[in-house]
């Protein structure tokens, strides 16, 4: 395995007008966590959806444990160590929540009885009953949504989880406790992840580093327990939710 287990170099990418990505680097060695954070319309979801393979870039590099990513037999046997939560969560409303999390396993052939019981026995470690197997997202709250969202994330037990704002639209209690289950069984499975958050309280707590995205530039990228103290306009505006600042609202194609 070497050093650098994922590695962003010289990454851009548009969409017509607009730079969604330009010239990003960045690099994280196994088992590391990384927060992302920044405004609306940085590049942030497009950067993850580059790495899983979603969105191809038109410029640059992704390497992720030594192999590149734009070579397709590369990128379709990284895929299956990758898992992802999205911002909306992405759950089937017309499938129980045990087939939203087993998904991807039942797809691939798993007997259907196995996976119902693996999903049984995950729902616990991220704070849910057995018995919301059987349930549909819609009888769930947006809680615990996120939390079947990122069940089906680490199902498969993958060496990568890319998460987009795991914690939007929760309140600041179930943010906290969200991040923190989150970190816990990160932790525990040797897990490298890469997070957009918008929770810009405890960072030092939940992540290795942190990187701050405006306008499809990485601004600053340093150790999290260096963000309290570190001078970077960028990240001190952020912090501080400031309308004063380098920070200026972008405008969507």
């Amino acid at each position: 395995m070497t050093e650098q287990f994922i590695s962003l170099s010289d990454v851009s990418k548009s969409f017509g007008p607009v730079r969604a990505l330009d010239h990003v680097s960045l690099s994280l060695k196994a088992g590391e966590v990384l927060g992302i954070i920044g405004p609306t319309a940085a590049g942030k979801t497009v950067l993850l959806k580059c790495l899983i393979g979603l969105i191809h870039p038109e410029k640059g590099s992704i390497r992720i444990d030594g192999c590149a990513m734009d070579d397709p037999e590369h990128q379709q046997r990284l895929s299956h160590r990758m898992g992802m939560l999205f911002q909306q969560n992405a759950l089937f409303d017309s499938l129980p929540v045990w087939e939203n999390i087993a998904f991807r396993a039942l797809h691939e052939g798993r007997p259907r009885a196995e996976a119902y019981d693996n999903v049984c026995a995950l729902l616990p470690e991220v704070g849910l009953s057995a018995a919301t197997a059987n349930l549909f997202p819609s009888d769930l709250s947006g809680g615990m949504q996120k939390r079947v969202g990122f069940a089906r994330a680490i199902f498969t037990q993958p060496d990568i989880l890319l998460l987009d704002n795991p914690t939007a639209g929760l309140d600041p209690i179930l943010a906290a406790r969200i991040e923190k289950m989150i970190q816990t069984i990160a932790r525990a499975r040797q897990t490298t992840v890469i997070s957009v958050t918008s929770s810009m309280t405890h960072l030092a707590d939940y992540y290795d580093h942190v990187a701050v995205m405006v306008d499809g530039r990485v601004q600053w990228h340093g150790p999290a327990a260096s963000v309290p103290s570190d001078p970077n306009p960028y990240l001190r505006q952020l912090l501080s939710g400031s309308r004063e600042g380098p920070i200026k609202t972008r405008t969507a194609a």
